[in-house]
């Protein structure tokens, strides 16, 4: 759902890391912190955040994929408003009822509707994210997720005009090549599944560079949970009219469904508290680890999903397209650590 995009400070100082400005996640806690939780040493209690953080991302994946593909449940636009509705519920809960950090408020009307535009840019990715597990498989889909860097690079560059080096550029080559090779023979290939997962890849890397343009102020820094607090009830305002005009009076359709199999509705609650552990999850792995340690791990995680995937769902694949998915979860690494010496690079 909403997903932390691992900017870092680079030559425009307007652009700043999303874990760094917007979000203000917490550093590394101290030992005092983590004896918080005696019963579990700090490695296992790591070790525990990070296999729920795991679990969470692969587990809404394969949902919305069982949902979508297999069970019937045609109606993606809605899926992706319950969603919302579900993040807003959890975020109200956790902040205003378990006080796990403070409550921050939208401070002013210019404020809102900068959030307000980032919640349209989110509606679009996770849309079209999730329309795209109708009609392809998840690996192909998480393939094709793995070139987020690649748009990010090309939307901070056209609107912020912010360079990377050579070599960070050189390092997105593999990544684009992998994805040609994997679509060239990808045997569920679907031109407009892969569309509009092109869509919601791209998407979610506007979504980080425009964040990083509007919430730039100091006073406007928002934590992660705070800011899909606030975001969350405008996405679902926003989808909607969209739900009602594209998918029709959807919601009695799924009443009717679930008067005649109430399996639906422990379907759709799983899935949409699976979806609000995504994010709560990945704000824990942040806050106990890095943020560097965050994209790591999601490298690893297409990965993992993609493998998962294929066990369930036994979708057909060729060695041509493991090659191609492989070149380009192997470009993502050689382009975080392409950043990492960038960054450390003196300008």
């Amino acid at each position: 759902m909403v997903e932390a995009q691992p900017w870092r400070r680079g030559s425009n100082p307007r652009l700043e890391s999303s874990t760094d400005l917007l979000l203000d996640i917490p550093t590394t806690p101290t030992a005092d912190d983590r004896n918080a939780a005696p019963f579990l040493s700090p490695n296992l209690l790591t070790a525990a955040i990070i296999a729920s953080w795991y679990f969470s991302n692969i587990g809404v994946l394969l949902l919305n994929k069982y949902l979508l593909s297999y069970y019937g449940f045609r109606y993606p636009i809605f899926l992706t408003m319950l969603h919302m509705l579900g993040c807003a519920f959890y975020s109200y809960f956790a902040i205003n009822w378990l006080q796990i950090l403070p409550l921050q408020q939208i401070s002013s009307r210019k404020q809102f509707f900068k959030i307000l535009a980032l919640s349209a840019i989110f509606c679009f990715s996770v849309v079209c994210g999730n329309t795209s597990l109708r009609y392809l498989p998840v690996s192909f889909n998480q393939a094709i997720g793995a070139t987020t860097p690649f748009f990010t690079a090309i939307f901070a560059f056209v609107i912020t005009c912010k360079r990377e080096s050579a070599e960070v550029y050189l390092a997105l080559l593999p990544v684009v090549l992998g994805i040609v090779l994997a679509s060239n023979s990808e045997p569920l290939f679907h031109l407009f599944g892969f569309v509009v997962c092109v869509g919601s890849t791209a998407g979610r890397a506007l979504k980080s560079v425009v964040q990083g343009i509007l919430l730039s102020s100091e006073s406007e820094k928002l934590h992660s949970m705070n800011l899909l607090l606030h975001m969350a009830p405008m996405a679902a305002l926003i989808l909607l009219p969209v739900t009602l005009y594209v998918e029709g009076n959807v919601a009695a359709v799924t009443l009717e469904k679930a008067t005649t199999d109430p399996f639906i509705v422990f379907l759709l609650i799983g899935n949409v508290t699976v979806a609000y552990l995504v994010n709560l999850t990945n704000f824990m792995v942040t806050k106990h680890t890095s943020a560097l340690t965050l994209q790591v791990l999601g490298n690893a995680k297409a990965a993992v999903a993609a493998i998962v995937s294929i066990l369930i769902f036994r979708n057909p694949v060729t060695i041509m397209g493991m090659t191609g998915f492989f070149i380009t979860v192997m470009g993502v690494v050689i382009y975080s650590e392409a950043k990492r010496r960038s960054k450390a690079t003196p300008h």
